[in-house]
């Protein structure tokens, strides 16, 4: 067999089956034969070459549908914004951005795996805490936010918002949701992150009501 002169290609086409077939069928539902079945001209072989694995390929498709519309890279292009600023439009971001339902749609479909659950928390932690602390510590120099530990506060955040108040992971009512969202409030609040505002209230009630109407 002929060695593929673009791989990139190849492996565009694949996330992009996969995630099709994510939305359809399910994570645990789609397997890697059906990703090759449906895209006709690769070998089992073929995939393995690209990913190790469907748990790896389902990290690819999410990180893909999130960094298309990346929000660590609008923020950078804005000027004039403190350190507790480039947080809460960083958060509203993802929020409100198109492909929120989408990502939320992909995410519960894994649900059911404990690894990839697993994951979910390590990236909260490895992957994208670095870049809430950056801009934690930024507020803490201008004065913005007044927290001890801007690293640790990071993944504090995130690990609530990911998990804790995540509508897919912890399914609740509406009143449940904003007792928990309260609490996250006065918590950071507290410690000298004071995030959350009537607008990103806002944000997270519009994210529960998308779950539970979609």
């Amino acid at each position: 067999m002929p060695r593929n002169k673009y791989p990139e290609i190849t492996e565009a086409r694949i996330l992009d089956t996969a995630t099709r077939l994510f939305l359809e069928k399910g994570w645990e539902q789609t397997t890697v034969q059906d990703i090759v079945d449906e895209l006709g001209d690769i070998t089992r072989g073929a995939f393995y070459h690209h990913f190790k694995s469907k748990d790896e390929i389902i990290d690819a498709v999410t990180t893909r549908v999130f960094m298309g519309n990346n929000p660590f890279e609008a923020v950078e292009k804005m000027t004039g914004l403190n350190g507790l600023e480039k947080v809460k439009y960083i958060l509203k971001f993802s929020l409100k951005r198109d492909d929120t339902l989408e990502l939320g749609q992909i995410a519960t479909s894994v649900l059911t795996s404990p690894i990839c659950i697993g994951k979910q928390v390590l990236d909260s932690v490895n992957s994208l805490a670095p870049y809430f602390a950056q801009y934690i510590a930024e507020g803490v120099a201008d004065g913005s936010i007044h927290v001890e530990d801007p690293q640790y506060t990071a993944e504090t955040l995130l690990l609530l918002l990911n998990i804790w108040l995540s509508p897919m992971i912890f399914p609740s009512s509406k009143s449940e949701y904003l007792r928990k969202y309260e609490q996250l409030k006065i918590m950071f609040e507290n410690i000298g992150l004071p995030l959350f505002d009537d607008d990103l209230h806002d944000c997270f009630v519009d994210l529960h009501d998308k779950f539970h109407t979609a």
